[in-house]
């Protein structure tokens, strides 16, 4: 059986949600929960343990993901 999920791994699950952001699909103020609405379903479990693995909970806030930003000049 050959595994088809996409491998996420923290910085990627971060650089997803930063382009979600981005394109004003999802708002800095939401909760991390909302992303599963945006990741496919079969990958969400990954995520999901993903940021567990790294102390995120559900319920935090998506600009807690992106606590490194860089704002450029306006």
């Amino acid at each position: 059986m050959v595994d088809t999920a996409v491998k996420y791994d923290i910085e990627a699950i971060k650089e997803e949600v930063r382009q979600l952001v981005n394109k004003g699909i999802v708002q800095r103020h939401e909760p991390i929960y909302t992303l599963c609405k945006h990741i496919p379903h079969r990958d969400w479990v990954c995520v999901e343990l993903e940021l567990e693995k790294h102390e995120f909970l559900l319920r935090d806030k998506i600009i807690d993901l992106l606590a490194c930003e860089d704002w450029s000049e306006d």
